[in-house]
C-alpha cells in the first residue's frame, strides 16, 4: 500500500489551494488530514534532486523523536481534588496520546470491574488491507469492546495485538490519567478520565535515509503525527467529549518559529472549544546542537566551528536566517580542503565532493522558505569526516545579520557531534514553538531547580516559550508489564500539564462553567496560577511564566468572582 510502502514518498500539501506543491504532485493519490492539509504519495523514482527548489522544504515530512530520557502536590492537584466544590478528576473528559502506544493490560487504565478506560487505540503499525476512512486508510483500530474482550481472554494479544514496546506512551498516559495504585503509591492527575491512543508507525526508510537517521532510534514523521491528532479529535467529536492531547515528541528540523506545517495544524486544531493540545519543550538545552551568530558588519561574516564525531553515517544541518538578509557559506574540512563562498541563487542546489576525505555535501538554498518567509540553507553530509569542520556564514543586508544553525535532535546523532561554541537558548523543539499552544518545560519538584537538559526559549521570532514548567525530573512513572521506574524529561512535564488541562476542561465544559474554553483559554488559566521565584523576572526563556499550580488558578478565579 502506498501509504506505508517505502517505495513511495510522502508530501504534505495544502490541497484546498493551488500552490506549487499541489501542482508538482497533482497526479499522486491524496489522503486528506483535515479541511486544509492532505498527504500525497508518489514513487520515490519520481523525486527530483531539486525537490526543495521545486516544491519547498515544508512538503517534506520532518522527523520527530521521543522527548524523555510525590509531584501531584507540587502542581496543586491534590488540593483541587480534596476541595469539595471542585474535586476534579477528569470525569467526562478524554485524554489523547500520539506516541508509542499503551500497555492496555495495565490496571492503571481499567475501572474497578476490570473493564477498560481506553475508548480506542489506532495502531498505525498493524497493516490492514481494508483500513477505513476514519483511520485514514492505514493501520488498525481497536474499540473499547475489543479491548474488554482481550482483557477477559487468556490470550489478549490474539484479540488486540497492539503493544507498547517502548513504554513512552504508557508512561505519559499513566502520569496524566492513571488510576490510583495504593500498593505503589501512584496516581495520575485525572484518574476518572477516559483515554484514546494513537500508536505511531516508524518513519519510512526513504525519509530516514534522506536525513541520515540511524536505524536503531525511534523516529516518527510529521504527517503520521498530524493524522494521529486528527484521529483523536474525531474520537472526541464522536463521543461528544472535550479532549486534552499530549504530544511528547520533538524535532530540531524546521524554522523554530511556529510556522512548520505541524505547528500550524496544531494551532488550528486547538482553536476550537473543548480541545487542549499540550506540547513538550524538548531536552536540547545542553546538547550543544544549536548555534546562534551575528555576522560582523565590517567583515561580513561569522565563523562557526562544528566538531563531528566518529562513525556518523551522515549529517544534516539547517541554517535559518532573517529576511530580507541574504546568507551564504564557505567550508573548511578537517582534512584542509577549502570550499570557497557558495553564492546563493533562487532554488540553488550544489553537490560538493571533498577529495581529501570520503565525504559528499549537498547544499540547498532557499532565499525565501515557503512557510516562514525566511532564508534557509540545508546542508547534508554523507559519511562526514570526524574532526573539526569550519564554516563562515556570510550575511548581506542592512538590517538583521543574525542566524541560527541546528543539528539534528541529540538522539539522532552521536554525542561526539556538537558546536564548539553553542547557545542553549532558542532550543525549544518544534512543535513546541507553536503559537497559541501550551508548551511545558521540566523542573525538579524536590529542589525547585530546572531540568538541566530542558530546552530553552524564546522562539526564533522571540515569542515567549516555554509557557510554564511542571515536574519532570526523577519522576516515578508506570512502565509496561505493571512495572514502575523513574524517568526525567519535558514529555513527563507535558503529561502532568495534560492532566491539568483535562481538569480545566471538566470544570469549564462538562460542568458548564466556561463552555467556549479552548487551547488559548487553557493557557491563560494555567498561567494565572503559576508559582514564581522572587529571584527571577518573568516571563523568561528558562521557566516561561512560572511553575504550574492548578489550585492557585482556582483561587485566583475565586478572588475575581468575589
Amino acid at each position: 500500500m502506498k501509504i506505508v510502502s517505502n517505495q513511495y514518498a510522502n508530501a504534505i500539501v495544502e490541497y484546498n489551494r493551488n500552490d506549487i506543491a499541489m501542482e508538482t504532485f497533482a497526479d499522486a493519490p491524496l489522503n486528506i488530514v483535515n479541511e486544509k492539509y492532505g498527504v500525497r504519495y508518489f514513487p520515490i523514482s519520481d523525486i527530483s534532486i531539486k525537490i526543495m527548489g521545486e516544491s519547498g522544504y515544508a512538503v517534506i515530512p520532518k522527523l520527530f523523536g521521543l522527548l524523555q530520557t510525590a509531584n501531584l502536590d507540587a502542581v496543586g492537584v491534590r488540593l483541587v481534588q480534596d476541595t469539595p466544590f471542585l474535586a476534579l478528576r477528569g470525569e467526562g473528559v478524554l485524554l489523547g496520546f500520539v506516541d508509542t502506544g499503551i500497555d492496555y493490560l495495565n490496571p492503571l487504565f481499567s475501572y474497578d470491574d476490570n473493564t477498560t478506560r481506553i475508548v480506542s487505540i489506532w495502531d498505525q503499525t498493524i497493516e490492514s488491507l481494508e483500513a477505513p476512512a476514519n483511520i485514514f486508510y492505514y493501520g488498525r483500530e481497536y474499540k473499547r469492546e475489543q479491548i474488554n474482550e482481550a482483557l477477559a481472554s487468556q490470550e489478549p494479544y490474539g484479540i488486540v495485538p497492539s503493544i507498547d514496546e517502548v513504554g513512552h506512551g504508557t508512561m505519559l498516559a499513566g502520569i496524566a490519567g492513571g488510576a490510583k495504585d495504593e500498593v505503589n503509591n501512584f496516581q495520575g492527575v485525572v484518574p476518572f478520565s477516559e483515554i484514546a491512543v494513537v500508536k505511531l508507525k516508524q518513519a519510512k526508510q526513504n525519509l530516514r535515509d534522506y536525513f541520515f537517521i540511524p536505524d536503531d532510534v525511534y523516529c516518527y514523521q510529521e504527517d503520521d503525527i498530524m493524522f494521529g491528532i486528527q484521529y483523536l479529535v474525531g474520537v472526541a467529536l464522536e463521543l461528544n467529549r472535550p479532549i486534552a492531547i499530549c504530544v511528547g515528541l520533538g524535532t530540531n528540523q524546521g524554522p523554530h518559529d511556529g510556522t512548520m506545517i505541524l505547528s500550524q495544524f496544531i494551532a488550528w486544531t486547538g482553536s476550537f472549544a473543548g480541545r487542549g493540545i499540550i506540547l513538550a519543550a524538548g531536552n536540547e538545552g545542553n546538547s550543544r546542537s544549536h548555534f546562534f551568530g551575528t555576522a560582523d558588519r565590517s567583515l561580513g561574516y561569522q565563523e562557526v566551528e562544528l566538531m563531528v564525531g566518529e562513525n556518523e553515517k551522515g549529517l544534516s544541518i539547517e541554517l535559518w536566517g532573517y529576511a530580507p538578509s541574504t546568507y551564504s557559506i564557505d567550508i573548511l574540512s578537517p582534512g584542509g580542503q577549502y570550499i570557497s563562498q557558495i553564492l546563493p541563487r533562487l532554488g540553488e542546489r550544489r553537490t560538493i565532493q571533498f577529495l581529501l576525505e570520503n565525504t559528499v555535501a549537498y547544499i540547498d538554498y532557499l532565499l525565501i522558505e515557503a512557510q516562514s518567509g525566511n532564508p534557509f540553507i540545508l546542508i547534508r553530509f554523507t559519511t562526514p569526516t570526524s574532526g573539526l569542520w569550519k564554516f563562515r556564514v556570510y550575511v548581506r543586508g542592512s538590517e538583521n545579520l543574525s542566524f541560527h544553525i541546528w543539528l539534528p535532535l541529540s538522539n539522532f546523532i552521536s554525542g561526539g557531534t556538537y558546536f564548539t561554541n553553542p547557545s542553549p537558548n532558542t532550543t525549544i523543539t518544534p512543535p513546541g514553538n507553536t503559537l497559541n499552544s501550551i508548551t511545558v518545560t521540566a523542573y525538579n519538584s524536590v529542589t525547585n531547580s530546572i531540568y538541566s537538559s530542558a530546552s530553552r526559549g524564546y522562539t526564533f521570532s522571540n515569542v515567549v516559550k516555554p509557557d510554564v514548567a511542571a515536574p519532570g525530573v526523577n519522576v516515578l512513572v508506570p512502565l509496561p508489564g505493571n512495572l514502575y521506574g523513574t524517568a526525567s524529561g519535558t514529555s513527563i512535564a507535558a503529561a502532568y500539564t495534560t492532566g491539568i488541562a483535562a481538569m480545566l476542561l471538566e470544570w469549564g465544559i462538562v460542568r458548564g462553567n466556561y463552555n467556549t474554553i479552548s487551547n488559548l483559554q487553557l493557557e491563560g488559566f494555567i498561567i494565572r496560577g503559576v508559582v514564581r521565584d522572587s529571584r527571577n523576572t518573568y516571563p523568561n526563556p528558562v521557566w516561561g511564566y512560572g511553575r504550574v499550580n492548578i489550585y492557585n488558578t482556582f483561587i485566583s478565579l475565586t478572588a475575581e468572582m468575589e
